[in-house]
């Protein structure tokens, strides 16, 4: 059975993601710590869908987010709108002179080589995005008089406050509502959640947004966390497309929640910062549809590729509603997203096509 997906005639929007949107600062080569230059990226989790549906596939995209009206708001913006994806429901808050009450968030983040990981160093205590609340946005006016086809959001904007929490769940309330479909990426980070509750109120969140969720993301340390699936025997570092470790955490979580209608994961063995083997598997309608395989995938920039796995994923289901198309064309975009730096892909929609039909890397002309 197909998602029920809006036809894109009766939509003002194809996507639109609720997230925060951090200015990353990114040291290139070298290390944040040595660092004397950075090149200034825009980059959130649930933005980073958005912007991937909008920038390589095409798709109308918007983001509701929030940002203190001083340069670096602005910034964030600019770069945002180059992205193609607008900003008509960003929040723009008064600043207050210095940030002790409200501020930009900043991600620091390097990415890594062979045996050295990459890093991340966010700096985003009382940022605007995390002071958002319920109340704050006209969701029936943007889910029921301007129409969106896909709505987005997901763990870490979840964890970010106890008012972006219950926003979250009041915003995926009203996209179910007006028959949009809900996709929902549970991006478990425990040091979000160690201040806030921790673990048990990772869940206590989670379990209450995922009742209204169709299309699930997450890897099986996701799932563990965030909903409380005890998947014996799961590795993150997976090996095989077809997990059976996996496949049976998924035929629990849809027992426990009827509504989802599609959960789909990124596989992948890391051999190395820069080299890892890596696919995807999608569960929808009772049947598992699994990826190419991409062996030894030699990574320059991993931050983002699992968000651009979502953007390419939603895209299958917009485009064909098709599940295996959807998971390949995720697991092309993810590839294709660790290619190249920041946390946006940079890929085209025909670039991801010629990965799907096993093109090579001879160089175009």
């Amino acid at each position: 059975m197909s998602l029920k997906v809006k036809p894109a005639s009766a939509c003002a929007y194809d996507v639109l993601a609720l997230g925060e949107v951090m200015l990353r600062l990114d040291p290139g080569e070298g290390r944040i710590r040595t660092a004397r230059g950075f090149t200034a990226w825009e980059g959130g989790g649930e933005y980073n869908v958005a912007r991937g549906l909008r920038k390589c596939f095409g798709q109308r995209a918007a983001v509701c987010t929030a940002f203190v009206d001083n340069e670096v708001g602005h910034l964030i913006e600019d770069l945002i709108l180059q992205g193609g994806v607008a900003t008509d429901f960003v929040k723009w808050r008064e600043d207050d002179g210095i940030g002790r009450t409200i501020r930009n968030g900043l991600n620091f983040t390097e990415r890594g080589f062979g045996i050295r990981g990459a890093v991340g160093v966010p700096d985003r205590g009382n940022s605007a995005a995390s002071q958002l609340k319920p109340g704050d946005f006209d969701w029936d006016h943007i889910f029921g008089k301007l129409g969106v086809r896909w709505f987005h959001t997901g763990g870490i904007f979840a964890a970010l406050s106890e008012s972006t929490a219950a926003l979250t769940l009041e915003a995926v309330k009203a996209a179910q509502k007006h028959g949009t479909v809900v996709s929902y990426d549970l991006n478990y980070r425990p040091s979000l959640w160690k201040s806030i509750g921790g673990l048990k109120k990772a869940q206590e969140v989670n379990r209450a947004i995922a009742k209204h969720v169709d299309v699930m993301i997450g890897n099986e340390e996701d799932y563990t966390a965030s909903l409380g699936f005890d998947v014996k025997g799961a590795d993150h570092n997976l090996s095989q497309i077809e997990t059976e470790a996996f496949k049976a955490m998924i035929q629990t979580a849809v027992k426990d929640y009827p509504n989802f209608k599609v959960a789909a994961t990124t596989l992948r063995r890391v051999i190395s910062a820069t080299k890892n083997d890596w696919s995807a598997i999608c569960w929808h309608d009772g049947n598992f549809h699994a990826s190419r395989l991409y062996p030894e995938l030699e990574i320059l920039d991993r931050v983002g590729g699992g968000d651009s796995f979502a953007s390419g994923l939603a895209f299958g289901f917009l485009e064909f509603n098709d599940a295996q198309k959807a998971v390949e064309y995720g697991a092309a975009h993810g590839a294709l997203a660790s290619t190249t730096p920041g946390d946006t892909s940079m890929a085209t929609r025909k670039e991801v096509e010629n990965q799907i039909a096993g093109g090579s890397a001879r160089v175009v002309r």
